[in-house]
């Protein structure tokens, strides 16, 4: 089965911190015989409301075929980790597989389309 988790890191983390954080929960996944199917790190945003007196937070999504057994254990390591704010996880259906696929699609193609830009400054 497919799924798709988003979690939010607490603002405070240095980049390093965050994507160890990151690789922490992704490990979790494969130790426990999920593949992962894409990750994308949506970076530092403004929270819809304050959560622990934060209003920004490191956002993260990662989507993964797993059996539905691993889904606890990867909830339980957001429990015991005191850097993750607030974290959803959700099964796919197919409509929602399609959109993702679509989606990866799309920002593929931006990627390899968008002109790389290198700025020389002189002084």
């Amino acid at each position: 089965m497919t799924y798709e988790t988003v979690f939010i890191l607490t603002p405070v983390l240095s980049d390093a911190q965050m994507k160890e954080a990151v690789e922490k929960f992704t490990k979790v996944l494969t130790d426990n015989g999920a593949s992962i199917v894409n990750s994308e790190e949506w970076g530092l945003r403004k929270l819809a409301y304050p959560i622990q007196k934060k209003s920004t937070g490191f956002y993260t999504l990662v989507e993964f075929e797993a059996e539905p057994t691993v889904i606890r254990k990867l909830e339980t390591a957001f429990r015991r980790d005191e850097r993750v704010i607030r974290f959803l996880t959700f099964r796919q259906d197919k409509y929602a597989a399609e959109y993702a696929a679509k989606r990866r699609a799309r920002r593929g193609a931006q990627a390899k389309t968008e002109p790389q830009t290198v700025e020389n400054k002189e002084d």
